[in-house]
């Protein structure tokens, strides 16, 4: 009898040290992959990159709005399967004062061109057209994994660092949520 109550509590023990540990993994993806990424609380390094139609585009200019920017490229799968969540959040936040700006790592325009077409992403589109780790802006925003996404507030803070489009959801929720 005492073997069984043991063994009952060894089993109990041993499951419960598996769930927690799987949860703790599980918990948060930024806390791997965002962990170079610049910080909330800091000035958003300015940048000035052509876009897709071959106009330069100055992120200054979007100062007093709120803006996403979306590190993702065409051979990314992971951006692949997270760019409609990304198009969608663009149609549900551009009327309420949010700026989408898609940040590429592809090397050929054709490619980025495609993808830009295929996801329907009707937000400006940017890039360097040069690998991840050779790009400008990726150093300046500590980008080392893709997709990524910072948001940006009306002062031009950096208001949240991510790898996870879901925060960015809430994030930009909290920003546009109307005040009484």
């Amino acid at each position: 009898m005492k073997l069984k109550r043991l063994l009952i509590v060894a089993v109990a023990l041993i499951g419960s040290i598996v769930i927690a540990n799987a949860q703790e993994n599980n918990t948060d993806e930024d806390s791997k992959y965002a962990v170079e990424m610049v910080k909330a609380g800091t000035k958003a390094p300015n940048f000035q990159l052509k876009t897709v139609d071959g106009k330069s585009f100055k992120l200054s200019s979007l100062k007093g709005k709120v803006v996403v920017l979306d590190f993702w490229a065409s051979w990314c799968p992971d951006c692949r399967k997270d760019a409609p969540n990304i198009v969608r959040m663009y149609r549900e936040f551009k009327d309420k004062g949010v700026v989408f700006v898609g940040v590429s790592f592809d090397t050929e325009k054709a490619n980025w061109e495609k993808a830009i077409e295929k996801y329907s992403m009707e937000y400006t589109a940017v890039s360097e057209l040069k690998k991840m780790r050779e790009s400008t802006i990726a150093k300046q925003y500590g980008v080392k994994w893709i997709p990524a996404m910072v948001v940006i507030d009306k002062k031009g803070n950096v208001v949240l660092s991510t790898v996870l489009s879901e925060k960015v959801e809430k994030k930009l929720t909290e920003l546009t949520a109307t005040k009484h």
